[in-house]
């Protein structure tokens, strides 16, 4: 029985999810076992054919519409392919950034020719995708970014840097956040659809050394005078990009909650199972009072989180998800997740300092998750303009 024992959402109730579930499940068994996984940490990054295989297996696009090459699916099927992933331990695989971040701007926002075009390649995996928003010294202050992407004969350059780029050295399709017009802030952003394959000026900067998230590309980007053609918009009109940005962030830190939520589970299932096993002063670590009201806590606190994310969850279903909301989600989720991670590796004692153990990997993996997405201080600020 799993330590977080919340009733299965009605949502989630249909057989068709549960046969997806199974395929996607038995995917991972069979192309990422350990070994390669542990490869991937090795080299920090997954290998591109992993993401032909997945492509091939229906594991991209799911909820992209059939017409555009992808499964028809919705939001749940996304679920899946997250959830599962977590399951059986898939580091790296940035699927939740490709599938629920990154297509959903061109199935909203994209015109019917950048639906046709470029769809059917991101859902085969023929191509794999990366969003360059964050510039050095910017952060999260999108407005004030200083990448243009300016008129140039039939076309735009684009000229500038961007840093903390996931999947920046595998993708070879980016969505480049660029001021068209520099004299604006929200009103002067667009969003630039780039191929980068032979485009003249662009160049893939070092892949950044993190202290977790090991088997993750995360890299500089740089963009000298590289040329995109007229049709290169998303949408089709200028200064509409902040407004889509906007648009797509409450799944974005719904989907940073779920991560956080999956990783307190496998945190407090590795952690019960290894203070069972381990034994000191003749007894297990179980058995002393501490360990077990410190888990006691913790389940009691993360059971209160999964079902408030499943409520999330249905909300987004039924798309009632509003922005304070997503970001309250985000928040309390991501802070929980550390707390839980730290305590969960102290029960550990000095195994859990070692990367052999999942709990080590797993407290440096989770450090993120309160940055990226919109920095929980960033978080607080929403929250507190909503009151």
């Amino acid at each position: 029985m799993p330590v977080i024992d919340v009733p299965q959402p009605e949502f989630m109730e249909d057989e068709e999810i549960a046969i997806f579930a199974d395929a996607v499940g038995k995917f991972y068994e069979k192309h990422a076992p350990e070994k390669r996984v542990l490869k991937w940490r090795e080299d920090g990054m997954v290998e591109r054919e992993f993401w032909n295989e997945a492509g091939a297996a229906g594991l991209l696009g799911a909820s992209v519409p059939e017409e555009y090459g992808g499964h028809g699916g919705d939001f749940r099927h996304e679920m899946v392919v997250i959830d599962q992933q977590g399951r059986h331990n898939v580091e790296g695989f940035a699927a939740s950034l490709h599938n629920t971040i990154i297509l959903p701007y061109l199935v909203r926002h994209g015109t019917e020719e950048q639906k046709k075009k470029y769809l059917p390649r991101l859902v085969s995996g023929e191509l794999v995708s990366a969003i360059a928003m964050t510039e050095p010294g910017v952060g999260s202050d999108l407005q004030s970014i200083t990448t243009t992407a300016l008129k140039d004969g039939n076309g735009y350059k684009i000229n500038g840097a961007k840093t903390y780029i996931s999947n920046g050295q595998t993708a070879d399709f980016i969505i480049v956040v660029a001021k068209t017009d520099p004299n604006e802030r929200a009103k002067g952003i667009s969003l630039m659809l780039l191929e980068t394959e032979g485009a003249e000026g662009f160049q893939r900067g070092k892949k950044l050394d993190k202290i977790g998230l090991d088997a993750q590309d995360t890299s500089e980007l740089f963009f000298d005078d590289v040329f995109v053609p007229s049709d290169a918009v998303l949408g089709g009109e200028e200064g509409k990009g902040f407004y889509q940005l906007m648009g797509e962030l409450p799944q974005e830190r719904l989907i940073i909650a779920m991560g956080a939520m999956s990783t307190i589970e496998r945190a407090l299932e590795e952690t019960v199972a290894f203070t069972k096993d381990r034994k000191a002063f003749g007894k297990t670590i179980w058995d002393f009072q501490n360990t077990q009201f410190t888990l006691a806590e913790l389940k009691a606190r993360a059971t209160a989180a999964k079902v408030f994310v499943n409520h999330c969850i249905a909300q987004h279903l039924e798309g009632k998800l509003d922005v304070p909301t997503a970001c309250m989600a985000k928040l309390w989720v991501t802070e929980l997740q550390g707390e839980v991670v730290d305590k969960c590796l102290q029960l550990h004692g000095g195994s859990g300092y070692i990367n052999d153990y999942p709990i080590a990997r797993m407290f440096r993996d989770s450090r993120i998750s309160r940055i990226f997405g919109g920095s929980n201080e960033i978080m607080k600020m929403v929250i507190a303009r909503s009151m």
